[in-house]
């Protein structure tokens, strides 16, 4: 549960916009939407070293321009 606090001279607008930034950096959405569905642990090793190999590619390539 996300709780916001009001200090003293908070408006609304600016309790909803703590509380939105409270959201996003636990990461909720992010969290409902993976167990939403079960994937086996070798699917998100596979994802984990694909995602490596494509920084790795992208590293590469920008110290070669440079």
């Amino acid at each position: 549960m996300i709780i916001v606090n009001k200090e003293a001279g908070d408006s609304i607008d600016k309790m909803l916009k703590r509380y939105k930034k409270k959201y996003t950096q636990h990461k909720v959405i992010d969290e409902l939407r993976e167990r939403k569905d079960y994937t086996k642990p070798s699917v998100k090793r596979r994802a984990q070293v694909l995602k490596a190999v494509y920084r790795e590619k992208i590293r590469s390539s920008q110290e070669k321009n440079s």
